[in-house]
Parts: structure tokens; C-alpha cells; sequence
């Protein structure tokens, strides 16, 4: 049914100058304007991501973008040097160690914020 359509996700931000600066100078992605004030991201593949403003915003509290990553430290380095804080977590099933990865079975993974309090990762 829907697997000829060219599929987008979307969620909200509070400040979409915070998000357009964040996502595309911190994270060097394409980030354009577009229509009623909501703004475009675009990676690999030109399928735009959308942010939409959003007054009464609240943070999602899981992931909700992932970027693959070839090689993890040198990533999550490089985002600590653009001012990126990293997510600790100390879980039974979900720690991270002291550069902030998990590395307890599957993908190494590296939780961050953007502006808004959204989750995003790095993952190898």
C-alpha cells in the first residue's frame, strides 16, 4: 500500500532558530525554511526530516533520530568538540561508559540532545 510513497518523520521543536543553527552548523546537515514556519533537514537520500514549531513543545523521551556512524569514538570526539554533551545512563540493562557509549551488545550507541531536548544518536 504505502511502499511506493516517499515516507518523512517529523517532530516538534521549541525555537527553530536554535534547531536551524544546531542541525546544520553543529551537525552539518541541510536545513531550509519552509512553509508556516516549520524547517526541513535533509541527509542521505533527499527525504526531508520536519521540525515544526511547537509553543506547549515537550521533549520526545526516546530517540528519535539515529545517525550510523562508520566509526563511533571518532564521531561522538568530534561532536564533544562542537560543545555536544553526550548522555550518561546507568541501567542495569543500559550503561555507558566514560566516553558516553553503550557498549553492552549490538550497535555501539551514543545518546545526545539537540536544543529542544529531543534524543538523537550515533550509532556503529
Amino acid at each position: 500500500m504505502f511502499k511506493d510513497t516517499k515516507a518523512f518523520s517529523g517532530y516538534s521543536v521549541d525555537d527553530t532558530a536554535k534547531a536551524k543553527a544546531f542541525y546544520g552548523n553543529v551537525l552539518g546537515l541541510i536545513v531550509k525554511d519552509g512553509e508556516m514556519g516549520i524547517l526541513e533537514v535533509y541527509t542521505k537520500g533527499n527525504n526531508p526530516i520536519i521540525l515544526y514549531p511547537k509553543p506547549n513543545h515537550e521533549p520526545a523521551t526516546f530517540t528519535v533520530l539515529n545517525f550510523p556512524v562508520a566509526d563511533i569514538e571518532k564521531a561522538v570526539q568530534q561532536l564533544k568538540d562542537k560543545g555536544v554533551v553526550f548522555e550518561t545512563y546507568d541501567f542495569e540493562n543500559l550503561k555507558t561508559d566514560p566516553d558516553n557509549i553503550f557498549r553492552g551488545g549490538g550497535p555501539k550507541i551514543a545518546w545526545f540532545k539537540d536544543p529542544a531536548g529531543n534524543i538523537l544518536s550515533v550509532l556503529e
